[in-house]
């Protein structure tokens, strides 16, 4: 007989995911009753309407529409750059041998503890003299280069446990470091790449501090979000509306990417099937 899972662990988990979707029930509700009703609490039933008046003022009186866009480049730009180089700068840390490989992969292992607050002032610095001020490439690469260090360390940790028979073997049949990369390791790190990708995005795509600085004119969606929100007038359901548009393409991201974790564990033994 199979094991079974035990129905307290069912209900365990029934009740954190109610616990989980309380929020965003919170939100979807909040973003469609009056803020006279949301104002005493979203919960409160004693007046219960609906209205899309929070939506419609959204998007008549903030550029939703463009920020929406500003974010898709900027974290669409950022992922794809370090899904494209992480791989090799992985592939040469754990099967090239190179002089002064573990003092370069030290320097870039501890560029994990190199905040982004730290960075901001030279960067703006920067920015302003060669005019990037405004621009969403002073967005895109910083937030490129941040993750380049954990990219790699991330990739490299699967590689470590990639067959060795596999790189010895296209090394018999004549194949060179680059053609071994792209025949080989490549198409077998789809897990780790997948996982660069998808955490990547998101951090990029929820990131505030760097959108603040850098852009005027065009903001990303997180930018927008807290001008939104206002300092003395907290208009709740506006923000609500702003946050559910948010949310709804990481989640998308999500969902797609996340076949790629089963599809990259099924070709880690080296099989292409």
């Amino acid at each position: 007989m199979k094991n079974r899972t035990p129905k307290w662990v069912l209900i365990l988990v029934g009740l954190i995911a109610v616990v989980w979707t309380i929020p965003i029930l919170g939100i979807v509700i909040t973003s469609l009753r009056p803020l006279s009703e949301i104002s005493l609490g979203w919960w409160r039933t004693e007046e219960l309407s609906f209205t899309l008046d929070a939506w419609t003022k959204v998007w008549s009186k903030y550029p939703l529409a463009q920020s929406f866009w500003v974010s898709v480049k900027v974290s669409v730009l950022a992922t794809i750059i370090p899904v494209l180089l992480a791989p090799a700068g992985a592939y040469a840390f754990q099967f090239l041998k190179f002089k002064g490989r573990r003092v370069l992969l030290i320097i870039i292992i501890n560029a994990f503890v190199l905040p982004n607050q730290l960075v901001v002032i030279p960067l703006f610095r920067l920015w302003r003299e060669v005019g990037l001020i405004d621009n969403i490439w002073a967005v895109i690469i910083p937030s490129a280069g941040l993750s380049f260090a954990w990219a790699v360390f991330l990739v490299k940790n699967y590689l470590e446990d990639f067959p060795k028979e596999l790189i010895e073997a296209a090394t018999v049949d004549g194949c060179g470091p680059i053609a071994r990369f792209f025949h080989v390791v490549l198409p077998n790190s789809l897990t780790p790449i997948a996982a660069v990708a998808i955490l990547q995005f998101l951090w990029t795509w929820n990131g505030l501090l760097l959108p603040v600085v850098f852009l005027r004119s065009e903001i990303t969606l997180t930018a927008l979000l807290a001008r939104i929100q206002g300092v003395y007038d907290r208009n709740w359901d506006q923000v609500s509306v702003a946050a559910i548009v948010t949310t709804v393409v990481p989640l998308i991201i999500f969902i797609i990417f996340q076949r790629y974790f089963t599809a990259g564990a099924s070709t880690h033994t080296g099989s292409k099937e």
